[in-house]
């Protein structure tokens, strides 16, 4: 008598899950969170050359450079983890032409956390691990926004698809990188050998400033000539607008960095040029940063009282507010005005504003999910 023989027990399954069901919390998480690092990195920065000193600010922009450092580090992480089990969606976002300029963000991160480690971050870990980390973030964040200053338009070119109502300021994020890296590079050039290795830092910085500067000058017309032709942009993407003060206020602030650096490090009458560069360049710069400040802020308030909700473009508030700071510190530096002091204490106030206000809506949209989600 044949008994029923039992079916074989299956095998433990051993084939990988399927794409994309690994991690599913960061499959959306695109290049733009970079940009809560940035806005987070320029309230230390800032801070920490302010015309004005008040009790405790040196050890308050520590502490949130050490914030911006540890946001650095979970948001590599977490884009690491992005990159590995959803190639699927990080290649779309390369072929999208409203997520792939954010790419410009990685290097200004980078550079920004960096540039703080040498300003305030060497109060508590020391001087020389300061210089080593600055080093290393900066040569990272240099060498990605180059890359992303070729790879990004040349997408735009050959892959994306493009008309011309959908020119934003978001365009402008991989040029500008590396004018980013222009404004804080000269703070390593005291830390590098007398001579040759301080003169080809410093000469790089302005070779990255022009880059930056002439890319920059490319875009505007394009992105003015969308807003005068086919109307505002949409609600979410209308706080943008602050994005264009970026290169003004980052170019005003490298031009000034490269005057305090000069001394030294070039033959006269070469440094007095490079003083003159920012006083005569930053000016003016600055005239018409404070023009598309007014502008921005009059679409802004337009928007948000056609319901204008809030988006991680919020983030666009801080960190070119931030450079305008840094570029109104500079220009008081140099000509003695106290007008520019006032422009720059005002302005920070603006900005610690509006990154407490973008800070606390992604903590509160990070816990409930909704900004990790798919988009709509």
């Amino acid at each position: 008598m044949h008994g029923h023989r039992r079916p074989p027990r299956p095998l433990l399954r051993t084939t990988p899950s399927a794409p994309g069901t690994r991690f599913p919390a960061v499959r959306h998480l695109g290049p733009n969170w970079y940009a809560s690092v940035m806005g987070t990195a320029v309230i230390a920065n800032a801070g920490a050359t302010l015309p004005y000193r008040f009790t405790g600010l040196r050890t308050t922009c520590t502490a949130v450079w050490a914030l911006s450092l540890a946001m650095l580090a979970v948001l590599l992480t977490a884009r690491a983890a992005h990159w590995i089990h959803h190639r699927d969606q990080a290649r779309a976002h390369l072929l999208d032409p409203a997520v792939a300029p954010f790419y410009g963000c990685l290097s200004m991160a980078l550079t920004a956390v960096g540039a703080g480690t040498l300003l305030v971050g060497a109060d508590w870990i020391g001087t020389g691990p300061a210089v080593a980390l600055d080093a290393v973030l900066f040569t990272l964040g240099a060498a990605l926004g180059l890359a992303a200053a070729v790879a990004v338009p040349y997408l735009m070119v050959v892959r994306h698809r493009i008309t011309a109502d959908q020119a934003s300021p978001v365009w402008l994020l991989p040029v500008v990188a590396p004018m980013v890296s222009a404004a804080v590079g000269p703070l390593l050039i005291p830390h590098l050998p007398a001579g040759q290795a301080q003169q080809t830092m410093l000469y790089a910085c302005c070779a990255m400033f022009g880059l930056s500067l002439l890319a920059t000058l490319v875009m505007l017309p394009v992105i003015f000539a969308r807003l005068v032709t086919a109307g505002p942009l949409p609600a979410a993407l209308t706080p943008t607008l602050f994005l264009v003060l970026g290169p003004l206020g980052q170019s005003t602030t490298a031009a000034n960095k490269f005057a305090d650096a000069a001394p030294g490090v070039v033959p006269a009458p070469l440094d007095q040029g490079f003083l003159a560069l920012a006083v005569l360049y930053g000016v003016p710069v600055t005239g018409f940063a404070l023009l598309w400040l007014a502008l921005a802020l009059a679409m802004v308030r337009r928007a948000r009282r056609g319901g204008m909700g809030f988006a991680m473009t919020w983030w666009a508030f801080t960190f070119p507010v931030g450079t305008c700071v840094t570029g109104a510190e500079g220009l008081g530096k140099h000509t003695g005005l106290a007008v520019f002091d006032w422009l720059a204490a005002g302005l920070y106030v603006f900005l610690l504003a509006a990154w407490a206000v973008a800070l606390t809506h992604t903590l509160r949209g990070v816990v409930t999910g909704r900004l990790l989600a798919a988009p709509r």
